[in-house]
C-alpha cells in the first residue's frame, strides 16, 4: 500500500507546482458550484444535504477510514487552499498528530477570519473518562441525532455566510433535512422504549456511544475509549471481559471502521456473540448499507434493537 505523504513534503511540492503554473485558485468549480471541503464522510453528507446542487464537496478522510488520524494528500491541500468553506467536527476528532491544524496552516486557512466552521458548535460536550484524559472531549456527538440537527443548523448558517445570494436555497434544504432528522430521533426513542431498561447495554470496540447512550437511555461499555495507536491491549481486553460478565451482556457490536480482531477475542473469551456491525466514524460506501448519515443512524438503531430483542 502506498505511503501517504506528510504535510511538510506536500506543501513543498504544491508550492513548486503553484509557482510553476502561476495560476490563481477559485472558490467556485467550473460548473459555478461553491467549492467546499469536509474532514470526513458524515460531515460531508450533512453539508451535501444542506448545500444541495449549490456545492461541490471534497471530503478528506475517505469513506470507511478513521478520521481521528489522517495524512492529507496533495489533492487535499489543493482543494483546501481553494475552498470557499471548510467544515470539521472538532471535539477532539481531527486531533491525531494535529493533522487538521497542520493542514489549515499549510493552506492559509488558519487565520481568525478564515472560512473554517466547526459543525459541533453548540453541542453539549461529553468528556473522556480514561485516567489522564478527563479534560479531553469525546468527539462522537453525531451519534445523538439531536446533535446531528445542530450540525445541520450550523452548516446552513455557514453556507449562508459564505454564499448569501443563495440563502433561500440553504434555508429550504435545511428545513426539509432537519424535519427528517427530528422524525428519525423520535422513531429511535419509540423503538428503544420497547427494550427493558436493564437490557439496554451496548458494548463496542471504541467507546463512541456516550452521546447515543445519553439520548436513548443506554449504558455503554467498550474495549478502548477512543481510537489511538495503543488499543486492544491485554488490560483493556481483560477489563471489558469482566464488565460483560458482571453486567450479563448478551450481545456485542462491532464498528464498520474497526479491525475486528479485538472484539473477536472478547467474544471468544466471554462466549458472547457479535450480533452485528454498527457505524460510528464513517457512513457506508455509496450503494451499500448506511451510505448517508440518516441511513447509517437508521441502520444502527434497527441493528441494535433487533439484536437486543433477539437476546432478551
Amino acid at each position: 500500500m502506498k505511503k501517504r505523504l506528510k504535510l511538510g513534503i506536500i506543501s513543498s511540492i504544491l508550492l513548486i507546482l503553484l509557482v510553476g503554473c502561476n495560476s490563481e485558485g477559485s472558490n467556485e468549480s467550473n460548473e459555478g458550484k461553491l467549492q467546499v471541503v469536509t474532514t470526513y464522510s458524515i460531515i460531508y453528507d450533512i453539508v451535501k444535504n444542506i448545500g444541495g446542487d449549490r456545492v461541490d464537496i471534497h471530503s478528506l478522510a475517505p469513506v470507511g477510514s478513521n478520521p481521528h488520524e489522517y495524512d492529507p494528500l496533495p489533492e487535499d491541500v489543493e482543494k483546501t487552499t481553494d475552498a470557499a468553506a471548510v467544515f470539521y467536527n472538532g471535539l477532539n476528532l481531527e486531533a491525531g498528530n494535529s493533522w487538521f491544524d497542520k493542514l489549515l496552516e499549510t493552506t492559509g486557512k488558519d487565520g481568525e477570519d478564515a472560512p473554517v466552521f466547526r459543525l459541533s458548535e453548540g453541542v453539549e460536550a461529553k468528556y473522556l473518562t480514561t485516567k489522564g484524559s478527563e479534560n479531553e472531549t469525546d468527539p462522537h456527538a453525531w451519534l445523538d441525532v439531536r446533535n446531528g440537527i445542530i450540525y445541520a443548523e450550523n452548516a446552513k448558517e455557514a453556507l449562508i455566510k459564505v454564499d448569501p445570494d443563495h440563502a433561500a436555497t440553504y434555508e429550504q434544504n435545511a428545513e426539509e433535512y432537519i424535519g427528517k432528522l427530528e422524525q428519525l430521533h423520535q422513531n429511535a426513542v419509540n423503538k428503544f422504549n420497547e427494550i427493558p431498561k436493564d437490557k439496554r447495554f451496548l458494548v463496542t470496540s471504541e467507546g463512541a456511544f456516550k452521546y447515543f447512550s445519553a439520548a436513548y437511555d443506554f449504558e455503554a461499555g467498550y474495549i478502548w475509549e477512543i481510537n489511538a495507536e495503543n488499543q486492544g491491549s491485554p488490560d483493556q481486553i481483560s477489563a471489558v471481559v469482566d464488565l460483560i460478565r458482571d453486567k450479563d451482556v448478551k450481545v456485542l457490536f462491532l464498528e464498520t471502521s474497526i479491525d475486528a480482531r479485538s472484539m473477536e477475542m472478547v467474544s471468544s473469551e466471554t462466549k458472547v456473540p457479535i450480533g452485528g456491525k454498527v457505524f460510528t466514524d464513517s457512513i457506508g460506501k455509496p450503494g451499500e448499507d448506511g451510505d448517508s448519515y440518516i441511513k447509517m443512524m437508521e441502520w444502527n438503531i434497527n441493528t441494535i434493537l433487533e439484536q437486543l430483542q433477539k437476546h432478551i
